[in-house]
């Protein structure tokens, strides 16, 4: 009896060991296991952009990014706030949005690569009544090809004159007697208020990027309103998006947002963007190149595989985001039904990071 007994214990551990062997062999040496087990995956920490916290959080990223042999655990931030974190290269990876955040924490930390995996550009998110109640002030117009056009240069001029929304000639669709003001995040923290007041910036100047202290001074007195009148402003761009899509016209007539963030709720197809929402894009518009600086190994190849791996940008582009490949971009809106945006043409870059940070911290010092 004993003898058998030994003779089944052995067969046993052989079919173990034959079934951890089969079990640990998944592809590219990690992720998820070819029998269906989770196998160990490499951590990867990382801080990056509230905007992109769907994308990371959405199971089949997760998925893609097991089957890698990698986990993403992140932290959200604005990217100004980003690039000042103590401690940073305690993360494996920052993902801020903008280039000029992405300069700022390459120039003050040790970094092994930056890659950006996907851009989006600004938009200003609104409703069709608010659209047609300042057609007048030509803040708003129609596209040759049917799309809504925001003008910063008339922008500019109705806050500069401290205009009310009652006092728009006209206008019976929204009688507030508060400011005609785009709700931006807070531009000492965040990058979209950031690449908002680059816009501002280079169109105070004359149609001109701002690249030196005496432009600085010249624009601050007609760019910093646009922050300052608003009063509080949330810390990311994430918060006044969400006030523009649960509370609505009332509180939020106007949003500065990232392109991504109103696709991605369009091609959710939640319900979340009612028929009267619009998309406007400024004249001229700047790009958010979301930026992944690496500080370890694995955050270097984190950054490779959101860059490359197809799935990974074409999840990207389900979130809205427009990756490399123009036409993954084309694909994914035209089978989920939603139409594409326009093709920018005015497109400016944004000053260099010693001329944007002097610009908000000329704003941060009138706060």
């Amino acid at each position: 009896m004993k003898k058998w007994l030994g003779v089944a214990l052995a067969v046993a551990l052989l079919l173990g060991v034959v079934a951890a062997v089969v079990l640990g062999t998944g592809r590219g040496g990690g992720g998820i296991a070819a029998g269906g087990g989770p196998r160990d995956l490499t951590v990867v920490t990382g801080v990056v952009g509230s905007e992109k916290k769907p994308y990371f959080e959405d199971p089949e990223v997760k998925r893609v990014l097991a089957e890698h042999g990698y986990e993403v655990r992140i932290d959200t931030a604005g990217s100004r706030e980003i690039a000042s974190l103590p401690k940073l290269e305690e993360y494996d990876f920052a993902f801020p949005s903008s280039t000029p955040a992405a300069d700022r924490i390459r120039k003050e930390h040790t970094t092994n690569g930056t890659v950006t995996p996907f851009s989006t550009p600004m938009a200003v998110a609104t409703f069709a009544p608010i659209v047609d109640a300042l057609r007048p002030t030509g803040i708003f117009t129609t596209g040759k090809h049917g799309q809504v056009v925001f003008h910063v240069d008339r922008y500019l001029a109705t806050v500069g004159k401290r205009t009310r929304w009652n006092e728009v000639k006209g206008n019976g669709a929204y009688p507030a007697s508060k400011s005609v003001l785009v709700t931006t995040s807070d531009v000492r923290k965040s990058n979209s208020a950031a690449m908002f007041l680059a816009l501002a910036a280079y169109v105070a100047n004359d149609g001109a990027v701002v690249r030196s202290k005496a432009q600085e001074q010249k624009v601050l007195p007609q760019v910093a309103p646009l922050f300052l009148d608003q009063g509080y402003s949330d810390s990311s761009s994430d918060g006044p998006f969400e006030d523009y899509l649960s509370i609505g016209m009332g509180k939020t007539p106007m949003v500065l947002c990232y392109e991504a963030q109103f696709l991605e709720r369009q091609l959710a197809k939640d319900g979340s963007i009612g028929d009267d929402m619009v998309l406007a894009h400024p004249v001229p518009d700047v790009t958010s190149k979301h930026t992944v600086v690496s500080f370890s190994a694995p955050g270097k190849e984190l950054g490779r595989l959101l860059a490359e791996d197809p799935e990974l940008q074409r999840l990207a582009a389900i979130h809205g985001f427009r990756p490399r490949d123009r036409a993954v971009f084309a694909a994914v809106l035209k089978d989920k039904g939603v139409k594409a945006p326009p093709e920018l043409i005015d497109v400016i870059e944004p000053p260099a990071y010693e001329r944007l940070e002097g610009l908000i911290v000329g704003i941060e010092k009138k706060y």
